[in-house]
Formats: structure tokens, sequence, C-alpha cells
């Protein structure tokens, strides 16, 4: 007798399901089922549609009903939910959506795909019709809708995961400022925070808002659009997307008594059966096996769904078929950056209780004299005894994607780092090196390993800072070392390193960093071979920079005359192109200093490079020369700055022209912290160079809102307890009302579209304001340099005095 199969669920492993099955047996019986209107619909793409990159609503759509049909002869019911499992009489009943009414069907075999369904918090106001959500294709149009008919200005995305950074880039794309909040410390929780950094920075710089280490606690509808609620301050906006999740929808089989987990996730053997043999079950609602860990998890992504939905039919139809676990290959766009990851993160590593280590390694897409070449960043994670490969994650531009897959492709069969030293890799100038991005990230594993290079990494840093019998060594050039260098380290760079070994002491550890990490191994083989006890930063100055630095540069803006309000008249010199495409730090600098002596007063150097640390650099090298810095753009990995010569001798004496303004920043009042960095933007943007010393209380403007684990004793941990932590939990100096005049005052200039504090402080780090911490009031406080946003600096009364001393004017607050 012919098998009768229902299939409840007609996206992704649902349709794959039904397909295999036709193909296999021609005269089953296949009904599926789908509670919606539409079935194997694109809801990867649905972000694309709502932004406009996909303007055609029916390419959502990758069949019908009816093409189903007449294709694979399945019976497809839309509108038709599955309410309840018979299992002991194997029925269905089944209710019309748009009727209510209510039918058995019978089935011989049963394919559960109900998918994973969005959290909703349980928060007032989220009933709210300007909360919307995204999983399916009415969900789409919804939210394409209300942007048309109400024209929203900006717009608040609650979750950092994929749906949400895809929504915060589409959005953008149709005109709202968005504002991106998230619980974690970072987003993208598939990526480490190390990584995950450079992918804020990059987000940052298209104008997103990131509010990190934030909930939702409260959603209100208000005259003009939505005040939300968080744990640390509210915004306002005229629309909210949720995007924190999704959950299994499986209420249907725990009801009929098939198997789950405490989540929820349907239970299944590696046949895709669960805990009745003639039900089975795949996609998002289902438990699965991390391929890396062996461990149990949930990983609602389609490939695996659409492999699950061929292997569930597979045995049904007689045919061995297993699923043996998934390693969370992911793949996102976030703007002009790719961001992919296979196998498992550091966190889960260490959950795990792994011996395992890690390596950065920066690589060109292709070779950098073909034209184009952009840099991409990989992490790669393997076990320190065998050398397997666990896990890898990129983030880059043209080739990141590639480079992920050969990667993913080399966990599933169990490579090691000797073998993607091995691997022969297509190679042409326009598409790769000679030696591949994956060959460059299995070599460095394998140094490591052979122990030719021992390394450190840059949560190690605070820690050797503090040893004194340590050397820190940087051995980048001069140029880039006076551009920006971690704290502490002395410059010598790597060709004068053989010359001056002299210098060093042997008694002691050497820390050494460059930029990437390459120069750093090769000092790391000259001092070892020497005598000298010494380690490598892994991921060099660069990656330190992306998680400790300032914050990135926001696309140019006309600037403003400080005494006409008016955009100041653009530079009447000629503009000098200059491409310094494929070359790594300091190449860029270089050509740009060059280009420089040759221009005349008033010229404009318009330099595009690929070098990811040009960002970095370029600001400090301007306001180091004198010349003026007129912003930078960055398109897929190709950054383009704007430089204009003005009358200076190009030594860092042009910055030193006493016209500087240096404040002194002795208070923690929210009202005096207020008006300091008002008159530290003005003065910046007058085009002065500012300094912001932050003593004493004043210190507390500067502490992160988190709690920081670090070592302290029991006396500063006391005093520390007792200060507010960071900015937003200051009071006002008069009228704080046990905090109410504070929380007042926030709202009045909010409501009046003046800059937050915190904006304030973003803004000053921007236009390169130096927030300096008192070394000695620090110490005094208990507060350390972790405790402390990104980019401030610590330094003591005698670079107070040195700034005040290049200043006209000392300001004491």
């Amino acid at each position: 007798m012919d098998k009768k199969v229902l299939i409840v669920g007609g996206v992704a492993g649902g349709a794959s399901a039904a397909a295999r099955l036709r193909r296999l047996d021609e005269n089953a019986e296949i009904v599926l089922f789908e509670r919606g209107e539409y079935i194997s619909f694109a809801n990867c793409g649905l972000p694309y549609y709502i932004g406009g990159e996909i303007k055609d609503k029916a390419a959502l759509t990758l069949q019908t009903p009816q093409s189903f049909k007449a294709r694979f002869n399945v019976d497809v019911r839309i509108q038709s939910e599955v309410v309840a499992i018979d299992r002991e009489n194997k029925n269905v009943t089944v209710k019309h959506t748009d009727t209510g009414e209510t039918y058995r069907e019978s089935y011989d075999e049963l394919i559960l795909s109900m998918g994973a369904e969005p959290i909703r918090p349980p928060v007032p106001g989220m009933d709210s019709p300007k909360v919307f959500t995204l999983r399916n294709i009415p969900d789409t149009y919804r939210i394409k809708d209300y942007i048309k008919d109400y024209q929203p200005r900006s717009a608040v995305i609650v979750g950092g995961g994929f749906i949400g950074v895809e929504m915060a880039e589409n959005l953008l794309q149709v005109g709202l400022e968005v504002t991106m909040v998230e619980l974690a410390d970072q987003i993208l929780a598939p990526l480490d925070r190390d990584m995950a950094c450079e992918v804020h920075r990059h987000v940052r710089s298209k104008g997103v808002k990131l509010m990190l280490e934030n909930a939702v606690t409260a959603v209100s509808e208000t005259a003009n659009g939505l005040q939300i609620t968080f744990s640390d301050g509210e915004v306002f906006a005229d629309m909210l997307i949720l995007a924190i999740g999704v959950k299994p929808e499986s209420s249907i089989a725990s009801e009929a008594g098939v198997q789950t987990n405490e989540r929820g996730g349907i239970l299944v053997n590696e046949s895709m059966r669960t805990s009745e043999p003639h039900i089975y079950a795949v996609g998002d609602a289902v438990e699965v096996v991390n391929f890396v860990t062996g461990q149990k998890t949930m990983v609602p992504l389609a490939g695996p769904a659409n492999k699950q939905g061929r292997i569930a039919a597979d045995n049904i139809c007689g045919i061995k078929s297993t699923f043996t676990g998934t390693q969370g290959s992911a793949i996102l766009k976030a703007f002009d950056l790719t961001v992919a990851t296979t196998g498992i993160n550091e966190k889960t590593a260490k959950s795990q209780n792994l011996d395992y280590e890690k390596s950065f390694t920066y690589s060109a897409s292709h070779a950098t004299y073909y034209p184009g070449a952009v840099n991409m960043s990989i992490k790669t994670i393997f076990d320190k005894k065998t050398g397997k490969i666990l896990g890898a994650q990129v983030v880059g531009y043209d080739g990141a994607d590639k480079r992920c897959d050969v990667l993913a492709t080399a966990i599933r069969f169990g490579a090691t780092a000797a073998d993607l030293t091995k691997l022969e890799l297509c190679y042409a100038p326009p598409f790769s090196s000679a030696k591949d991005p994956v060959n460059m990230a299995g070599y460095v594993a394998e140094n490591i390993l052979a122990g030719k290079v021992k390394i450190f990494h840059w949560h190690d840093v605070k820690e050797i800072q503090q040893d004194d019998n340590a050397i820190l060594l940087d051995v980048r050039t001069e140029m880039e070392y006076e551009n920006g260098s971690i704290s502490g380290f002395k410059n010598i760079p790597l060709d004068e390193l053989r010359s001056r070994l002299s210098e060093l002491d042997k008694a002691k550890k050497i820390y050494v960093t460059c930029q990437i990490g390459l120069r750093g191994y090769l000092a790391c083989r000259i001092l070892s071979q020497n005598g000298f006890d010494c380690y490598n930063l892994s991921g060099g100055y660069r990656l330190y920079q992306t998680i400790f630095g300032t914050a990135p540069l926001l696309p140019p803006k006309a600037k403003i005359d400080p005494e006409t309000q008016r955009p100041e008249a653009t530079s009447k010199g000629k503009t000098i192109n200059i491409d310094a495409c494929g070359l790594q730090c300091p190449g860029p600098i270089v050509k740009l200093g060059e280009a420089l002596k040759d221009a005349n007063v008033g010229d404009t150097i318009e330099i595009t490079t690929t070098d990811p640390a040009f960002a970095s650099d370029i600001e400090g090298f301007c306001r180091r020369t004198g010349h003026v810095f007129g912003g930078m753009v960055n398109s897929r990995g190709i950054s383009t700055a704007n430089i204009t010569k003005t009358d200076t001798d190009d030594s860092p004496k042009a910055c030193q022209t006493g016209n500087g303004k240096n404040f002194i920043v002795f208070s923690g009042d929210l009202d005096k912290a207020i008006a300091s960095f008002i008159m530290a933007n003005a003065a910046a943007a007058m085009g002065r160079k500012v300094s912001m010393f932050f003593t004493f209380w004043g210190l507390n403007i500067l502490r992160k809102p988190e709690k920081i684990s670090v070592k302290k004793d029991r006396l500063s941990k006391m005093f520390a307890s007792m200060m507010p932590r960071g900015s937003k939990k200051l009071g006002l100096s008069k009228m704080n009302m046990g905090g109410m005049g504070a929380k007042m005052i926030r709202k009045v200039m909010n409501n009046k579209n003046i800059s937050s504090l915190e904006e304030l402080i973003h803004t000053a780090q921007q236009n390169g304001v130096e927030l300096i911490a008192c070394a000695m009031s620090m110490d005094v406080m208990g507060i350390t340099q972790q405790e402390l946003i990104d980019g401030v600096k610590t330094s003591g009364a005698a670079a107070m005095l040195a700034f005040a001393e290049e200043s006209d004017m000392s300001l004491f607050i």
C-alpha cells in the first residue's frame, strides 16, 4: 500500500522533505500543511525587500502552492494549521485559519517542520502596533507598509543578532535613524567579542547607534511615537523592531507526548526520528548535536534545516541517511562588511574546558599588487595538542566568504593546522595570493604549536604592563609608533633591532608587538636566536586598537565656521589623487607624506587605501603635522580620505601652536560634565587641540557602566563600589532630588534634541579630544584602566602641565 506522509510547515525543511519524498516515491500521498499563505519563501531575504535591495515582492516566493503541485504533485494546503497530534491513532487535527473549522487527517508518517518563532519579552507595551517582528512575508509587508504610510524617521532595533544587523542596514537604507540595543556586551553572539569589535566599529561608522549591555524594560506610546525605556536610560523612536532571538514552535509535539528538551527543542536521533517511531522532526524546532564538541545544541539555520528535511525523507523511503551534526556555519552582510563563522567560538571552547589556543591573522583578499585587494581578519581556534581546527571567524570584504567555506570544509573533515598549510587552493592575482589567507592561518598556528614563537593576547596586556620584569617592545616604524601605540611599549623598529640588542635585558621577558603580528614574529625569531625569552602579541596593535581604540570615523559632514555658523569654504587648491590600495601599514601614511611634500599649500590629497590601520593613523598624523583632515568614507573595504595641506613644516611642532584648550575636570556632577564636554567640543570644532584631564571625582564620568571583574584590595573595592559607575549614574550638583533631577534634565535635553552626555563624549573622541585619566587619582580611588571607557589614556600631573603649556587656556571644573 502506498505511504501517506503529512508534513507540518512549508518552509525550508518541510518543503525540502516534500520534494525529496516525491523524487524517491512517485506513488506516495504527500500532504503539506502551512498555517500562512506562503510556502517555500526566501525568509533570509526579507530584510532586503524592506530596504529596497530586492524590489519585486514576487522574488521572495521560490514556489507557490500551484507550482509546487504542478512540479512535485504535492497536496499543498495553505492557511491550514495543525493544532493537535493523535499519535495513538496516527492522525492530526487541522484548523482552517480563515474560517476556524477543523478536521482530522490520517498519516502513515508525519514530519514536523514548524520552525521557530520570535521571542517577545514580557515587557509592558510590546503589543503596540508600532512594535514589529520579522519572521515571514506578512511581517515584511507590515513593516514595509508602515514605513511607506507613516514615514517614520527613527527606529530602535532590540537585539544584535543576524536579523537585527540586517534590519539596521536596510532601515538606514530607506532613510531612518537607527539605534540598536543589545543585552550582551557585543552583537552577533556566534562571534567572539574581539572579532565583534571590528563589526561594532563598522556599523557605527555607517551611522548606527549601538547601545550594548542594555535591556528594554518598558515601551509606551506617546503623541510623537514610542518612548522606549532601558535598564540604563530611554530613547524616543517612531518604531521598534524586536529581534532578540527565536524559540522552537513545538507545542503540538510536546502536547502529543513527543519528547522535548527544557527549551522546547524536539528530541530526534540521527535519522531525524523523534521519540515516536512514525513522527520525524526537522529544522529550527529540533535539538541537534554540535559537530565539534558532540554536545546537544539548537542552531536555527536554513542549511541544516534543508539537509534534515532530505534525511527524514530518505529514512521514510527506506534509505539509511543520517545527520551527523551541525557546526553552525553562518555568514552575514553587515553593510559593506562580510562576517562569517564556522565551528565553535572561544566562548564555547572555554565553557567546555577544551585545551585550545587561538591565533589572529590579517591577509589580503588577493595579490596586493593587483588593484582592489582588501584585508580580512581571521581568528582560528585549534586544539593545543593535536592542532585540530575547532572553529574560525572571518571578518572582511571580498573573499571572506570563500575562506570561511574552506575552513568549514576543513573542520568537517577533521583537518589540523598542518593540513591547512598543505591545501592547494586556486591562485591567480585577481583572486588570491600564492599563500592563501587559509594557508597563512595554518602557518601561524603551526608555528605556535611547534614552539617557533610564543604568543600573548590582547587580554594579557594589562597584567604585563604592571610586570617590572617585562620589557614591552614595539617594532613598528617610528612614524607608526608616533601615530599611536600601546601604553608602556618602547619603540625599536624591526630593521634596527639587530644593531640595538644591547639595549635589551636578557634577564627579562620581552613582549613584542607590531601592526598585525608578522613583524613581531620576525622580531621574536631574531630575539629568541640571540638568547632572549620573547612573546609576540597575536593580532598586534591592529587588534588591540580595534578593541580598545577610539570610536570609528563617521561619514564626514560639512564643517561649520564657528563665527558665521555657515559651511566653511572648501579648498581652492587642486586635488591630487593617490592610490595606496594594497599597501600595508605604514605604506599609505608614507605615500601620503611624500605627496604632501610635493603639494602646494591649499592642495587636497585624496588617498584611497585598503589598509584597515589607516583609519586610526590618519587623524593622529594630521594632528601631529598640522594638515587638515577632511574626513574619510569607506566602501567595501576601500577607504578614501581627504587631507588639505596647510602652511606647516610637516613636523610634530606644527601642532604646538599655543592655542590649545586644556580642561581639568575635578567634579563628577552631571551638569558640570555636560558643560565641560560642550565647551571641549566647541573648541575642537574651531580646530583647537583639546585635552581633558580627569582627576578624583571626575574619573567617574569615564567609568564603564558595567561591572568589570578586576583584582583589587578590600579598601579599593569598597571605595569604588560607593561611587557612580559611569556617566549615566551621575547626579546634579544642585536639585538632584535623589536622582530625579538628573533624569529630568536628560529628558529635557532629549526633547529639545540636545546631545546627551554620552553622545557628547563620543563626539569629543571623534573630534580628537584627548581624554586623560589621572593615574594617581585612579590609584587613590580604586579605579583601574579596564574600568574606563575605550580610548582613555592614563597620565600624571606632568602630562597635564605639558598640555597646559601648549594651551592658551586652562579651565578647572
